[in-house]
């Protein structure tokens, strides 16, 4: 199968800004950052280009993700697709001196820019995000800068990352905000909170990252205790000895009603975030070639409701234990909080 898909329940397209594309994307951070070692240059473009060949054509990176190594590892790998593709980055946060840095000034907002096309080998960016709200500086002035990025024809459309309602609506006031990057899945629902409804009343897609829950979701959920320095799961509270025990077992009555349904857990998780709205976008990454086809195979299937309900009912803000991020980090995000801290 290549570059086509049947025509499943979630197959149909769904709208960022103005382009067009399947309700599954690839986040490509955990190629390069974040989660442990990174593959080898061959595995990563391997995985991309079996995801282009598989039907994929929202690809999602950002001048943090590697200090920038994934925005060149995007370029070299599908600079001859470039048509084929819509291609998002991010601004707003990066690597300085070997630490993560959030700067949404305006001077830097371009230089970012400036860097990325260089890094993606392009002359445009289809969607660019503010990654983090900088909180020194307003963020009227982060996205007039983006908006001019887009004027001069380097940028086609603009969106923002972990952010709340009343900022989306600030920032859709000073120019069009074509997507909203946050968190989502079964058991992380802060979107619920406020961000959710903007988006669907905005006519704003809503793109939803780490929708299998940072790997839980999954048919190997992640061992606290093996994972390696750096890994950014070991300072999430939920995944800490206090509260990951009681969400194994949550995951575990998840896994039941998969299997009585018939559906991988993954699978199962992914439907659920497709099925919150017609503008909902699910983002999920991975390194492995078969877990591509798995996550893209949800687009063939019609899972139904009465299960993406109950679903939705054994794993939710109130049944996970932990935040999402440790409070240092909780800061630097914007977004409406939810969920049990104990």
């Amino acid at each position: 199968m290549t570059g086509t898909r049947p025509t499943g329940a979630g197959a149909y397209p769904r709208r960022i800004g103005p382009f067009e594309v399947p309700a599954i994307g690839l986040g490509c951070m955990n190629l390069s950052h974040a989660y442990g070692v990174p593959p080898t240059t061959a595995e990563a473009e391997r995985l991309l280009l079996t995801a282009l060949d598989e039907g994929v054509t929202h690809f999602d990176t950002a001048a943090l993700y590697g200090f920038g190594a994934n925005e060149e590892l995007l370029g070299r790998a599908l600079a001859g697709h470039r048509d084929r593709i819509v291609l998002a980055s991010k601004c707003g946060m990066t690597g300085v001196d070997g630490q993560r840095t959030i700067d949404g000034r305006p001077e830097t907002i371009r230089r970012t820019a400036d860097e990325a096309l260089a890094r993606l080998r392009t002359d445009v960016i289809d969607i660019y995000y503010l990654h983090r709200l900088d909180r020194k500086v307003p963020v009227e002035e982060s996205i007039g800068a983006m908006a001019e990025l887009v004027t001069a024809g380097k940028v086609r459309a603009l969106g923002l990352s972990e952010v709340s309602a009343t900022t989306l609506r600030r920032a859709h006031a000073v120019h069009p905000i074509a997507a909203l990057q946050n968190e989502y899945s079964l058991w992380t629902r802060n979107p619920e909170e406020g961000t959710l409804a903007a988006t669907r009343e905005l006519g704003i897609a809503l793109v939803a990252f780490s929708p299998l829950a940072r790997g839980v979701l999954t048919d190997a959920p992640p061992d606290p205790g093996t994972l390696p320095q750096g890994d950014i799961r070991r300072s999430m509270p939920r995944f800490d000895t206090r509260h990951y025990p009681a969400n194994l077992a949550r995951r575990a009555e998840l896994a039941l009603l998969a299997k009585w349904a018939d559906v991988s857990l993954a699978r199962l998780a992914l439907a659920w975030v497709m099925s919150r709205g017609p503008h909902v976008v699910a983002l999920p990454g991975t390194r492995s070639v078969a877990h591509l086809r798995e996550n893209l195979s949800v687009l063939d299937l019609d899972v139904p409701a009465e299960v993406l309900a109950a679903a939705g009912r054994i794993l939710d803000a109130g049944t996970v234990r932990g935040l999402r991020y440790n409070e240092a980090t909780l800061t630097e995000i914007d977004t409406e909080r939810c969920g049990r801290a104990g």
